[in-house]
């Protein structure tokens, strides 16, 4: 028997006391379990204590059917779980095994496909965004989004053949074997199509050769202190993705010192923050971001930290544990390949172990790594540790910010306009509050209130944790736990 199914709850693992009358409260967890990667729902174990409580032995064949019906009866498409009772501490337990299923998205019958749709997320079943169930269905369809034709895109020669070389400069530059890159490669590598004589253009070519999507930016800033009050400079870089990925390096590298020390009769330059883990954490935004969501990627830097945010969690139920273990599910197959041609991507699921292993060489504390219901975030923490030499034969990054004629300290808030201002007021002071409240509050209208909340998403002031229905706001320029105490 497998003892560590009763170690602690888990993203794979729930508890439940006894079967809850309504059957729709563990049918969430059934349905995130198939919509991730599978998971134990165990009936007769304390949520809370993980004391083996156990199930009478008399209904104990006839609530294994009854939980079997239930979902036959409650979930889209069909779910067939393993429900079999197993005996812990002398007692009996109910164990229903959920595999990872490969018709996605799973939903509640009773909700529909929009509202019934839920994921694990950090050991708790929350309700899929819009976004989160689109790409379910891709993944349902063994679709990679970036691989479909972008209808009624052109594909010029002057595109393609920049497009080539420099996939042949990248490789130059990478020590990688040259060879000569034409669009048959990258019909081979389903970046191009071919239609009845037609060339057709995919997501991936349109992605790596233009600023057509809205979405496909690169937000960088430099912000004052440790949080987003004040922001120093700001920068937005557009158009072929691995452009925008050199543009955000070198933008980072402008914002933090540059220090030097004196070897023998050489003089070496280093900066705060290893190139190699820079280069990583913004090369993977972009290899792994969610493109059905409408986000942009941004990379902030603070005095405590650089951090790289992008829409969508880790894909496919991928765990950080899998991830610091090498593993890798590719969520955009043609834009990786490219990466991988070019040589921005070495060795598949190595990513963020290098950045790990290149922060602990430079003697930095340990990188931080977050997982929200949309989007992941990675944290590259400044120590400040360079010795004053360094530093004086180094340049700060102010100075270098002047000499490129960036620095325009002016505070964000001031450009909000009053109906942006009071809504940051109100979830500053009450971080659950629905749009619907808010319009009430300000009597102003919802879609109003709603097309207000989507901007200040998109410039960093708020962030959204949880599900529709039960998450909350953070906002990121307030002290929110001080005014929601």
């Amino acid at each position: 028997m497998d003892n560590t199914i009763f170690s602690g709850e888990s993203k794979n693992i729930e508890y439940k006391v006894t079967l809850p009358d309504k059957s729709e409260k563990y049918m969430k967890t059934v349905i995130a379990f198939a919509n991730t990667q599978g998971g134990k729902l165990i009936i007769g174990v304390d949520d809370k204590t993980h004391q083996v409580i156990g199930v009478e032995s008399d209904i104990l064949f006839q609530l294994m059917d009854g939980i079997a019906n239930a979902v036959s009866d409650s979930c889209m498409p069909q779910i067939i779980p393993d429900i079999e009772p197993q005996t812990i501490e002398g007692k009996d337990v109910i164990v229903v095994s959920v595999e990872a299923g490969k018709h996605r998205p799973y939903y509640l019958k009773s909700k529909g496909k929009d509202n019934g749709t839920y994921i694990r997320v950090a050991g708790t079943s929350r309700q899929a965004f819009p976004e989160k169930i689109k790409e379910l269905e891709m993944e349902g369809a063994r679709i990679s989004w970036d691989e479909l034709t972008c209808v009624g895109y052109p594909v010029s020669e002057n595109a393609t053949e920049k497009l080539c070389q420099d996939i042949e400069k990248f490789r130059k530059k990478a020590g990688m074997t040259e060879y000569s890159v034409k669009k048959e490669q990258l019909i081979n590598w389903k970046i191009l199509k071919q239609s009845e004589g037609h060339l057709l253009a995919t997501n991936a070519y349109v992605l790596l050769t233009s600023d057509y999507f809205p979405f496909s930016k690169t937000q960088c800033a430099v912000f004052k202190g440790t949080d987003r009050t004040v922001f120093l400079d700001k920068r937005e870089f557009t158009g072929p993705i691995y452009e925008q990925i050199e543009e955000a390096v070198d933008f980072v590298l402008r914002n933090i010192r540059l220090g030097a020390a004196i070897d023998g009769l050489i003089r070496k330059e280093k900066y705060e923050l290893p190139t190699e883990a820079i280069r990583e954490m913004i090369i993977n935004a972009h290899c792994h971001r969610n493109l059905l969501d409408e986000s942009c990627i941004q990379v902030a830097i603070y005095d405590d930290r650089l951090e790289v945010t992008s829409p969508g969690g880790l894909y496919n139920g991928l765990t950080y544990e899998e991830v610091m273990n090498g593993h890798s599910k590719i969520r955009n197959k043609g834009i990786a390949n490219i990466f991988s041609q070019m040589g921005l991507v070495e060795a598949w699921g190595s990513g963020i172990k290098r950045i790990v292993s290149t922060a602990e060489q430079y003697g930095l504390p340990k990188p931080r790594f977050q997982e929200f219901d949309n989007m992941f975030r990675v944290e590259l923490f400044r120590n400040n540790s360079m010795t004053m030499a360094e530093k004086k034969d180094g340049e700060d990054s102010e100075k270098v910010r002047k000499r490129f004629g960036e620095s325009s300290e002016k505070t964000q808030m001031n450009e909000l306009t009053d109906t942006q201002k009071k809504i940051v007021e109100l979830l500053c002071y009450d971080k659950q509050l629905s749009a619907k409240k808010i319009a009430e509050k300000l009597g102003l209208g919802s879609r109003s209130i709603e097309k207000n909340i989507k901007k200040l998403k998109t410039l960093g002031f708020l962030i959204r944790h949880g599900s529709p229905k039960n998450g909350y706001w953070e906002v990121t320029d307030c002290d929110t736990e001080e005014k929601n105490k």
